[in-house]
């Protein structure tokens, strides 16, 4: 994730992570969503529990990778991770429940499949209603 400070300044992707280790988290789960702008198909959410520190280039913003650079950060986040979670809901749920529901559904699917105990997600954008886990929001993480 690379999220600011509010002044348009970048700030250390681990930045979040840092403060909840030294807050005394031990195990921290990234989530995340794709699917919400296309509309037309479903919205797909991963929790995943990287080594800290762990380099994998492109992991900021795989929408700017090719497809075969995004293929190559997924084998890698996949062999590294310590745990990892998916939850979709599909198009026919979205029209159902609408789209932001349906992003919280699918995040909450995915940390609910980690076989890890997580002891606090970093969401990338609003908190999660109903996640049941201790998390912080990062608001254009």
């Amino acid at each position: 994730m690379s999220a600011n400070t509010g002044t348009n300044e970048p700030i250390d992707m681990w930045h979040y992570e840092k403060l909840a280790i030294s807050q005394g988290f031990r195990m921290v789960a990234g989530i995340d969503e794709a699917g919400r702008g296309p509309i037309a198909g479903p919205v797909v959410a991963a929790a995943v529990i990287l080594p800290f520190h762990c380099d994998i280039e492109g992991i900021n913003d795989s929408k700017k990778l090719t497809p075969a650079k995004r293929e190559a950060a997924f084998a890698k986040i996949t062999s590294m991770a310590k745990g990892i979670g998916v939850g979709i809901v599909d198009a026919e749920e979205i029209d159902r429940i609408n789209i932001l529901q349906a992003t919280y559904k699918a995040m909450r699917l995915a940390a609910a499949q980690l076989t890890v105990d997580v002891n606090l997600f970093l969401v990338d954008g609003n908190p999660i209603k109903g996640l049941g886990y201790p998390h912080r929001a990062i608001v254009g993480g």
